[in-house]
């Protein structure tokens, strides 16, 4: 889906979305969910930017932050900057936040039942976006309706618009979700796991279609999954999300390439085909921790490989691998690696004390 345009010549762009320290917590009786904790990225127009990693990292926390679809008790915390097109979204009140959505933003979640409901036809709840957003109403909305099933590569679309989501399968329910996606036209597409369910026949199609629905109205898309392989295809940048935070990010080719991060090096190892003089699949020892006191050390080190002293002491930021990679970063204390070991540490210590003054 990506490599139409270099990284360089789309760096010159003004970011579409531009996310900065964003801070999602979930307040319980017992404690404080940390889900999203400080990350920050930027995504342009006509670009793929992958979020990945193992379930309860804070990828659809994410999403669901920049929707403003975050319920109680949790909230997005004072600090956090969401942009869209130069607009501080987290300012805005929910009246405010419902007329952006579908409009300007849209998201596909990952299984379609949860967003068609069961008693009205598809082409009825496409009709309803049309009439919310573009105030479409009869033949003129129904017209819509069809082109944007045929936009999606659902055959007889003049029947299937009065057909229910029951009478669809799976891939073709998600198609309809991306035919309501797309009603109104948004800038940018957020998928949260949306081939997940399905089988990697149909998930290869969807994929496709994503590409050529990019490629036709520049759209920018976020898309999230636990499973690289996706991430390898779709992406043109990804991010690598651990325990709340981004701990990697980096051009879709450099990571998959020169993985830095140990959680990265251990994503791509688990796969099946990567290590093939292996008689075991490899595998991440341990479970994703909950994140729920601030994180003054790395949320990784218990299970990490390649940890040492200073790793239960010291939170490590997202500082460039070396000089000659400033867009590839990682939050690992092993980095810089031009620099000795110590000196890393420290330049990780005194980056954490700068952040934590600017953030008062």
């Amino acid at each position: 889906m990506a490599q139409r345009e270099t990284t360089a010549s789309r760096s010159e762009q003004a970011p579409l979305l531009q996310v900065e320290n964003l801070q999602t917590a979930f307040f319980t009786d017992k404690e404080t969910i940390r889900a999203v904790d400080g990350i920050s990225f930027d995504i342009r127009r006509g670009e793929t930017v992958g979020i990945v990693g193992e379930s309860g990292s804070g990828k659809s926390v994410t999403a669901r932050s920049i929707m403003g679809l975050v319920d109680s008790p949790g909230r997005v915390l004072d600090g956090s900057s969401i942009k869209f097109d130069g607009e501080e979204l987290t300012e805005k009140s929910e009246k405010e936040y419902r007329s952006l959505r579908g409009s300007d933003i849209a998201m596909v979640f990952q299984d379609p039942l949860t967003s068609l409901n069961p008693v009205y036809t598809v082409g009825n709840q496409i009709k309803e976006a049309l009439r919310l957003h573009r105030d479409m109403r009869g033949a003129e909305a129904t017209e819509e309706a069809i082109d944007l099933l045929e936009a999606v590569g659902i055959p007889d679309a003049s029947r299937r618009v009065t057909e229910y989501p029951h009478e669809f399968s799976g891939g073709m329910r998600q198609r309809a979700v991306i035919a309501m996606a797309l009603a109104c036209d948004p800038e940018l597409l957020i998928c949260d796991e949306p081939t997940t369910a399905l089988d990697v026949t149909i998930q290869a199609q969807i994929l496709e279609l994503l590409d050529d629905l990019q490629e036709e109205r520049n759209l920018a898309i976020m898309f999230i999954t636990h499973d690289m392989g996706v991430i390898a295809e779709v992406s043109d940048r990804v991010n690598v999300m651990y325990a709340g935070e981004i701990v990697e990010s980096a051009p879709v080719v450099e990571l998959f390439e020169n993985p830095r991060h140990p959680y990265s090096q251990g994503l791509l190892n688990s796969i099946p085909g990567n290590q093939p003089d292996t008689d075991r699949l490899s595998t991440i020892e341990g479970d994703v921790p909950t994140p729920n006191e601030p994180a003054t050390y790395c949320r990784f080190e218990p299970r990490c490989p390649k940890a040492f002293d200073e790793c239960s002491k010291v939170h490590p930021e997202s500082l460039a691998v070396n000089d000659d990679a400033a867009d590839h970063t990682a939050a690992c204390l092993l980095y810089p690696e031009d620099v000795s070991q110590a000196e890393a540490v420290e330049l990780h210590e005194r980056r954490g004390s700068q952040r934590e003054v600017s953030e008062r």
